[in-house]
């Protein structure tokens, strides 16, 4: 056969497995159709047959063939066929019982000495308790089909050898529990494969949920850390203003300059953020214009932004800050800016702020203290966040982070990063 004649074949293996497909929706939809045509092709192409011409004892079979078996009456040979071949009515629901029933039908026919076409409903029967029973079942249905084929090979021993027509019959017997097993062995294998495809949705789905709900955190704590820092400049920022235009108004102009300066930040990080969560056909055609994130050499900025709030902050850093990698120093930057954050909400004007970065070998540590004291506790539940958040950055990176107030009525935050990469690059 030849590649054009393969390739001719594509659709009409296609038609015929889409065939296939819509026969076995309508088979689970009304499974009694297929059983009623079962038993109506065995009982046309097998039955009618003897009932036209009687039994096999007919005009054109040998001699000796004709004086091996007994003539049954019409109402007998009915009888016998109904015991053979109604059975396979439920030869699925109940393929035991349809087997065990068919096979005595058919021990009792033999033992009158007569044979009947409807007798290929035992085969029927042991191909159908194959593929739809229980395998334990198999070795007695095998040996009863063994018996019957060797009741059959002597009863009909003077027209054929018992050992030529026990070998045929019991070929023709392997031949059907075979096919049962294999039609068996295809489905549960392709059971399998459907089973195995809604899995892996079902995997694929989750996977999905998970990496949308892992962003969203990441973008809920980007969102935390860039609003609630710039917010808190900026309501610093004008009170201070407010207070300070009836005494000095210079300084109030400079409050409402750094108000637009802090507000104008907050505004470019919160569009460099969310502009990464648009569609691109939702927005420009050259897409959002995105800019770096912040890191550890931006840290002086924050801090001179948090010193025209009116806090005091000392800053110093050691080790190579710079030489570490873009995910370490946004991490860094955004545990710090929390912590400054959280100085600039709960302690007093005059506080000042100790901050200072470390890198050592392959560990980072960082410390923001201030000293205090407290101008007011704050909401417990919304420094609560600010920690959760700052413990899950530090967490991406094996560390931890600590807080708590210090002996001189100030509060202490220090965070730790591992820095030795994993899986080789990080």
């Amino acid at each position: 056969m030849t590649t054009d004649d393969l390739s001719g074949m594509g659709p009409l293996v296609a038609r015929l497995s889409r065939g296939g497909q819509r026969l076995r929706q309508a088979d689970r939809a009304h499974p009694w159709v297929l059983d009623t045509a079962v038993v109506l092709v065995v009982l046309l192409m097998f039955c009618l047959p003897d009932l036209l011409r009687g039994s096999v004892d007919d005009g054109d079979a040998p001699r000796r063939f004709r004086l091996a078996f007994t003539e049954l009456p019409v109402a007998g040979m009915l009888a016998l066929q109904a015991g053979l071949v109604l059975p396979l009515l439920w030869r699925r629901r109940k393929p035991m019982a349809a087997f065990g029933v068919i096979a005595a039908v058919f021990a009792l026919q033999w033992s009158l000495g007569a044979a009947l076409r409807a007798d290929v409903a035992l085969f029927i029967a042991l191909y159908s308790l194959a593929l739809h029973g229980r395998l334990r079942q198999l070795p007695w249905a095998g040996a009863v089909m063994a018996g019957a084929m060797l009741l059959v090979a002597v009863r009909a021993s003077s027209a054929v050898s018992v050992w030529d027509g026990l070998f045929f019959l019991l070929s023709t017997a392997t031949a059907a529990l075979a096919l049962g097993l294999m039609v068996r062995i295809r489905r549960a294998q392709l059971a399998g494969l459907r089973e195995r495809a809604a899995r892996l949705e079902i995997e694929r789905d989750q996977r999905s949920r998970l990496a949308t709900a892992t962003e969203r955190t990441r973008v809920a704590r980007e969102m935390h850390d860039i609003v609630g820092h710039n917010l808190s400049v900026i309501i610093t920022l004008a009170d201070a203003g407010a207070y300070a235009t009836d005494v000095a108004p210079e300084r109030g102009k400079e409050a409402l300059r750094l108000i637009g300066d802090t507000g104008r930040q907050a505004l470019g990080e919160l569009r460099r953020v969310l502009g990464v969560l648009r569609e691109a056909g939702d927005g420009p055609a050259d897409g959002p214009e995105l800019s770096p994130q912040p890191g550890i050499a931006d840290i002086g900025a924050l801090c001179a932004t948090v010193r025209a709030a009116g806090l005091e902050v000392v800053y110093r850093t050691s080790g190579d800050v710079d030489a570490l990698d873009g995910g370490v120093q946004l991490t860094v930057y955004r545990i710090v800016q929390e912590a400054l954050t959280n100085t600039m909400k709960h302690a007093a004007d005059a506080a000042r702020v100790h901050l200072a970065v470390v890198v050592t070998g392959a560990r980072l540590s960082i410390r923001v203290q201030d000293t205090g004291p407290a101008a007011r506790p704050g909401p417990p539940n919304e420094a609560g966040q600010g920690l959760v958040g700052m413990r899950e950055r530090a967490a991406l990176y094996g560390g931890t982070v600590s807080a708590g107030p210090t002996g001189g009525g100030g509060w202490s935050v220090e965070a730790v990063l591992d820095l030795t990469p994993q899986g080789g690059d990080r």
